[in-house]
């Protein structure tokens, strides 16, 4: 097996630690899974280019850019102190969390 063909495997193990690490409630876990993504979708990248999978190099790419925006919204909302208020001030603004009494 040739080495750049190897990546997919450092590649798969990277997006699985990184979406353990923004599944956490730890703000700081959170942000290091941001980083480990942003690694995994260079891996992805990489990998895609040798293969040939161009759609996946320009899906890696889509799904940096999202991240980036999640990063950026983060660091809004905790530098305005409202975190974990949703835009409409309410507890939760979930319709599919609140609970209806009937």
């Amino acid at each position: 097996m040739e080495p750049l063909n190897l990546l997919q495997w450092p590649a798969m193990a990277t997006t699985l630690i990184a979406a353990w690490l923004v599944a956490s409630t730890s703000a700081r876990r959170r942000k290091h899974g941001f980083y480990w993504f942003s690694a995994s979708n260079g891996l992805w990248a990489v990998w895609g280019l040798y293969a040939g999978a161009y759609a996946l190099v320009l899906m890696q790419l889509g799904l940096f850019a999202l991240n980036v925006r999640g990063m950026v919204k983060a660091a809004r909302t905790a530098s305005s102190g409202a975190a974990g208020v949703p835009p409409d001030g309410s507890p939760d603004a979930s319709p599919l969390l609140r609970r209806q009494d009937r």
